[in-house]
């Protein structure tokens, strides 16, 4: 019998009852196997808010415990809010996490600890490892040796101006994969390999907001991770869905979008500049005051990527749709709900629209991703 591997997008529970973030969800977490998650916030007590922080929200440390009763094994720190509180927020954030019996993975004390995986044995011996980077790095929230952080997968990114001789023009955006970040990340992927069945690697990476769009470091990396021998990749940051594709035989998720990931906004923050400056990435973003989820129109759609694995490999990939609405609670939909419709046509429309290869069948578990391609 197969084992399921379920994996969500971003997570940041901002409300006095952080349970209420999962009730509509938690029961087909809990059946899972293994369930995989993005955190976007910090659970401690106290922390210091560093100044290249941009959207920080200090969350409760009972958070940590509202996620594992949620039914989350497994967490990723490797993103772009792992330090927005300091080193002792996140160290608290870590202990919380796993006296709450989640294993936390892509963060570390050091780049070493930071880029090694979290492995699991499923119920036939198959042996799973995750690992988890991130491309969306305020200065220094990276590990290194004697500094706390994320395990980057930094892009470096070039304008070409089109027109020289027209100042002010668009230009053209180039951007390519960190090769020294690039290459250690392969030598993780195929030291894991080397002792798992299943290697599973999260990306935080791409443009938030803006449609279909796959920035051409992404390609680049995600081919690269899945030739060092990786068997899935999970994306997130771009809080809108993004499309999917097949390499190799191996799904690739650009963008799982949100989960539980409460945002509160105040006419102050809807009148800033630095709020409308990403506002207008969005195709349609109006400010809801008495929301909990202010987010792109698009945000509302959602998805949980679920992987089927049997006698060490992915046999099926899909996603299970969702809606979530102004309470910001993420809830499954049903085939014969028109909400699933509107999920399935939004993903085919920006698989399409980013030229990536990916085409979907709705089954009887899931929305099917055609792994022969």
């Amino acid at each position: 019998m197969s084992a399921v591997i379920l994996a969500t997008g971003d997570l940041a529970m901002d409300r006095d009852v952080y349970d209420e973030s999962f009730a509509a969800t938690g029961d087909v977490l809990r059946a899972a196997d293994i369930v995989f998650g993005q955190l976007e916030t910090s659970f401690a007590e106290s922390g210091v808010r560093l100044p290249q922080a941009r959207h920080a929200v200090l969350a409760r440390p009972d958070g940590a415990a509202a996620l594992g009763r949620a039914g989350f094994d497994v967490i990723s720190m490797a993103g772009n809010h792992v330090l927005d509180w300091g080193n002792a927020a996140f160290f608290e954030t870590r202990t919380h996490l796993e006296a709450a019996g989640i294993r936390v993975v892509g963060a570390g004390a050091t780049i070493g600890e930071a880029r090694r995986p979290q492995r699991f044995t499923l119920p036939d011996g198959t042996r799973v490892a995750f690992l988890a980077y991130s491309s969306i790095l305020p200065q220094a929230y990276w590990a290194d040796e004697r500094r706390p952080g994320c395990a980057p997968m930094r892009a470096h990114t070039l304008y070409e101006q089109i027109e020289h001789d027209q100042p002010g023009t668009p230009a053209r955006i180039h951007t390519y994969p960190h090769r020294e970040d690039l290459a250690a990340m392969e030598a993780d992927i195929r030291a894991a390999k080397d002792e798992a069945d299943v290697v599973i690697v999260s990306h935080h990476w791409g443009i938030h907001f803006v449609r279909a769009t796959i920035a051409d470091y992404q390609r680049d990396v995600a081919r690269a991770t899945i030739a060092a021998g990786a068997d899935a990749i999970l994306g997130g940051h771009a809080h809108i869905l993004k499309g999917c594709e097949i390499i190799d035989g191996k799904p690739v998720f650009h963008s799982l979008c949100n989960f539980a990931t409460d945002l509160r906004m105040d006419p102050a923050h809807a009148a800033s500049r630095s709020f409308n400056e990403i506002r207008v990435l969005a195709e349609a973003w109006e400010p809801d005051f008495d929301s909990l989820y202010n987010f792109p129109t698009a945000s509302r759609m959602s998805i949980v990527a679920r992987l089927e694995i049997e006698r060490g490999r992915v046999t099926r990939a899909g996603f299970l749709p969702l809606h979530i609405g102004r309470d910001a609670v993420p809830r499954f939909v049903a085939p014969d709900d028109p909400r699933h419709a509107a999920v399935v046509n939004y993903m085919t429309a920006v698989t399409g629209e980013a030229g990536l290869n990916a085409r979907y069948r709705i089954g009887v578990d899931m929305v099917e991703l055609e792994l022969a391609a």
